[in-house]
């Protein structure tokens, strides 16, 4: 079994829906990163996730959104996020609206992530944009935690990193 394969077995796909969205990401010319746990996954020993976590150019988000309804996703606006769901897939789609991510494409590398390639924020944005999220007190302790275990990875393997974490989840990582 291949890692696509896999994926898709993961997330009950009755299609390749990652595929589906990265070939509307790349139809459209949009500039674009992923963020999030399969970000980490391009970096570190992968574990395996059904989110996908991307940066849109603002200027391309709403040509996305409506491209992506075209292909049958269903879409949900957030405050800082525009959530995609197919019925023929388990996966989540997050659209990162938050001006805060909006550099982060410009820096971005093609990256081979599950047997996908897709362009990566680069390490430094992987890790603050998990900063972020492990300190926002507004998030569910649970993907907070996870969040902080994301961090522990890139660490590991980037010990250059830990000065770039902030005091307090250092502290919760010890």
């Amino acid at each position: 079994m291949t890692k696509r394969q896999f994926l898709n077995a993961v997330s009950n796909g009755g299609g390749d829906v990652l595929q589906a969205f990265l070939d509307l990401l790349a139809e459209s010319g949009t500039r674009y990163c992923v963020i999030g746990g399969l970000a980490v996954n391009a970096y570190v020993e992968p574990v395996v996730s059904l989110d996908l976590d991307v940066v849109v150019a603002a200027s391309d988000t709403e040509a996305v959104i409506a491209g992506a309804e075209k292909r049958g996703f269903k879409l949900e606006r957030f405050e800082h996020s525009i959530n995609l769901n197919s019925r023929n897939s388990d996966l989540r789609i997050q659209v990162q609206t938050d001006s805060r991510y909006q550099d982060f494409p410009a820096r971005a590398e093609p990256a081979d992530v599950l047997g996908y390639t897709m362009n990566v924020a680069a390490l430094e944005d992987v890790l603050q944009g998990k900063v972020w999220a492990a300190s926002d007190p507004a998030r569910r302790r649970s993907k907070r935690q996870k969040d902080l275990a994301d961090i522990a990875r890139l660490i590991e393997a980037y010990p250059e990193l830990e000065l770039r974490v902030p005091d307090p989840l250092r502290e919760r990582l010890r």
